[in-house]
């Protein structure tokens, strides 16, 4: 199957409850974990790219890596994604490379100027005629605290989502999703230690009440799994207090209008335990297949987990 856009995926997920996940790639062994764990159980999967990893892979790299899983698992519907698109011209690039689906982030700004700008790209991915194919867009409202590559914000001006704003964003946009805030938060260290994490299923539900269908998004996902944190800590890393997302409320997300849910931090935590793991046990080795290869199946048993066990997306592809 050739890359597809997320139309009919959030369509499904929608009707029958469940989310999928959207797993941040930076790297091969990143795809091939991510694309194995997902052909073995059946479910759709969303590929996603930063502006950090598209620096880092040199953009190209990674789309013909994503374009090589298609063609190894043809029987699987991946969305190529742009996560966190800064501007209209990133957002335009992505698209002429051959991205499926693209996110203009404009959170930061006015609300009217974050209308402006996310109804631009909508106009530009969603004209069939000028390239023969629906390109979703994604936008975002409300500001979530935390650091992930170019998003750094303050938890002091982290702000939910307003239900009322949301609703008439969605109607003068034309986005497909939208990310909104409920008290998730990027990167791997999301809450001080005593802090409970407590998502905002009201504000969800709200939204959700305001725009029936609408498929709702979360960033800032990740559960920091404590297992690998603790093997970092362990073989020479320095992760104190790393806390993430319980994967309970992540799970009572998806069955309330959240179709997507962003995981990255638990990727990068896992395929670093890996590693460390393995050259501290074997530090004669220097061919890096033998160490990405464990960190390689680190990501792999994540993914395949949070399919399984938290998004409920298995066998629905």
């Amino acid at each position: 199957m050739s890359l597809v856009n997320s139309k009919e995926m959030f369509k499904k997920a929608y009707e029958e409850g469940y989310a999928i996940g959207a797993f941040n790639v930076n790297n091969m062994e990143i795809v091939q974990a991510i694309t194995e764990a997902a052909a073995e159980l059946h479910s759709p999967v969303i590929l996603q790219c930063s502006s950090g990893a598209r620096k880092y892979t040199y953009g190209k790299y990674l789309i013909k890596m994503v374009e090589a899983a298609c063609e190894m698992h043809p029987e699987l519907p991946i969305v190529l994604h742009l996560d966190h698109g800064a501007n209209f011209e990133i957002c335009k690039a992505c698209i002429d490379d051959g991205f499926t689906s693209v996110m203009i982030d404009g959170s930061a700004l006015p609300f009217e100027e974050n209308v402006r700008v996310t109804k631009m790209v909508c106009d530009y991915a969603h004209d069939v005629k000028a390239r023969g194919r629906y390109i979703t867009v994604e936008g975002e409202l409300g500001k979530l605290a935390g650091i992930e590559d170019d998003v750094k914000v303050a938890d002091e001006d982290a702000q939910f989502t307003n239900p009322n704003e949301a609703e008439e964003f969605v109607k003068r946009t034309g986005v497909d999703s939208l990310a909104i805030a409920i008290g998730t938060s990027h990167g791997a260290y999301k809450f001080k230690p005593g802090q409970k994490p407590r998502l905002r299923i009201d504000i969800l539900d709200e939204i959700a009440k305001r725009l029936p269908g609408f498929p709702i998004v979360l960033h800032g996902a990740s559960s920091v799994p404590q297992e690998y944190v603790k093997i970092i800590n362990e073989h020479g890393g320095m992760m104190p207090d790393a806390i993430g997302i319980p994967e309970e409320q992540l799970k009572e997300a998806s069955k309330h209008a959240v179709c997507k849910i962003n995981v990255d931090s638990d990727l990068r935590i896992a395929l670093t335990a890996g590693i460390r793991l393995h050259l501290d046990e074997h530090p004669d080795h220097f061919d890096p297949r033998q160490y990405l290869g464990d960190a390689r199946e680190n990501v792999k048993q994540v993914v395949a987990h949070k399919i399984k066990d938290v998004f409920g997306s298995e066998n629905k592809a």
